[in-house]
């Protein structure tokens, strides 16, 4: 991982936080936490079965599909809540009816499509993320969902910050509340509270990608909680095991990824992945390897290897659909989002020429100054490299 990671801290040996929190695992005692689980779930489960048990934010992905089977096996009746995405993929919606096929109850809140195309417009210029409004409307609009049913319970996935390295406050936290959703939800420091008179947008236009009031969260009682501060989360078993409940995937490896079980569900992921390697260096690819890595599967070398062959290319495609045509409804054309992704490229990470433009090959793709296999130690044992680049 590179030093350019917001939030990402190294220790003196030059070990990133996700490392140290993974490596930390083996002393955690996980059958007092599942008990713990299994205390927290008996103490929402309803008695009267007036209403359901719990709210489980569900994508259709194999994270939210291995929540639901889990929380179907505490015999628990969620009602799962899917905040439609910004330009839903065929495998997206396949998954999402394989979700309604395991026996639950499932809302799928569609906002304004004349609004959600004004956010990504807005999300892109102004952040260069495409997929703003979603990465906000996950998390608001099935607590809101919470809110409206009375429903106390909201059972989250992983804690991001755990997984890929964040502070060590929020990476052991086992809550999702508000101030989690404002420093690490993704929206780049561009709040909803800042939208209103931006394109002639209202107040009342962003309900659902507003927070509810703390009273409102106190009148219900509402906690969410990570399940995976209960259970050694890895994304490969959940897949298994998704898989094994009807969860589809392609055939080969995601545009930007080293497997094909994960990002399955926006044609705009492509996108967002792509500015995240325009601003830091790195991007879905590098995340991925790091992960494996972590878990033994892949030596560094190989990973190295893998995000060089995966990581940052030009999005021309996405799950088979073509950039014009995910630009299109935006009504952006490609030569204005190659001048986007321009002004938000970190020219010291990445190959300029004597004049200080971007170095680009005949498909659109940058080459980075720096690669991590040149900064490798000789033993090659993990935690012993440096970071790639120093800002």
């Amino acid at each position: 991982m590179p030093n350019t990671k917001p939030d990402l801290s190294f220790d003196e040996n030059g070990v990133c936080h996700a490392c140290t929190s993974f490596q930390s695992r083996p002393s955690i005692d996980w059958s007092a936490r599942e008990i713990e689980l299994r205390e927290i779930l008996e103490k929402y489960k309803g008695k009267d079965g007036s209403n359901w048990d719990c709210v489980i934010p569900v994508s259709g992905g194999k994270d939210s599909t291995f929540q639901v089977i889990r929380i179907l096996e505490q015999g628990l009746r969620p009602l799962c809540v899917t905040s439609s995405t910004c330009d839903l993929s065929e495998f997206g919606r396949k998954n999402i009816e394989n979700l309604k096929n395991l026996g639950v109850d499932l809302i799928e809140f569609s906002p304004n499509i004349v609004l959600r195309r004004k956010l990504n417009t807005i999300g892109l210029k102004q952040v260069g993320d495409i997929a703003w409004p979603e990465h906000v409307g996950i998390f608001t609009i099935p607590v809101r969902i919470a809110v409206q049913f009375g429903i106390q319970l909201i059972v989250w996935g992983e804690n991001s910050q755990n997984e890929y390295g964040g502070p060590a406050s929020a990476a052991e936290n086992n809550v999702l509340n508000r101030r989690w959703l404002e420093e690490f939800g993704g929206l780049l420091g561009l709040r909803v509270s800042d939208l209103p008179e931006l394109d002639d947008i209202t107040k009342s236009d962003l309900i659902p990608y507003t927070y509810p009031s703390d009273e409102e969260l106190a009148r219900v009682g509402v906690t969410g909680i990570f399940l995976g501060h209960y259970i050694p989360w890895d994304g490969y078993s959940n897949a298994l095991i998704a898989q094994a409940k009807g969860f589809q995937t392609p055939t080969g490896p995601v545009e930007g990824c080293i497997v094909n079980y994960e990002n399955l569900d926006n044609n705009m992921h492509g996108i967002h992945d792509y500015f995240k390697f325009l601003k830091f260096g790195f991007a879905r690819a590098t995340d991925q390897a790091c992960v494996h890595l972590r878990r033994g599967r892949l030596t560094r070398r190989d990973a190295i290897d893998l995000v060089k062959l995966h990581d940052g290319k030009f999005p021309w495609t996405y799950l088979g659909k073509k950039l014009e045509d995910i630009l299109a409804p935006l009504e952006i054309s490609v030569e204005e989002f190659t001048q986007i992704c321009d002004r938000f490229t970190n020219k010291r990470i990445f190959v300029t020429d004597s004049n200080g433009n971007l170095v680009k090959d005949r498909d659109g793709n940058l080459t980075k100054k720096i690669y991590p296999e040149q900064n490798v130690s000789s033993d090659h044992r993990l935690g012993s490299q440096q970071p790639q680049v120093s800002l």
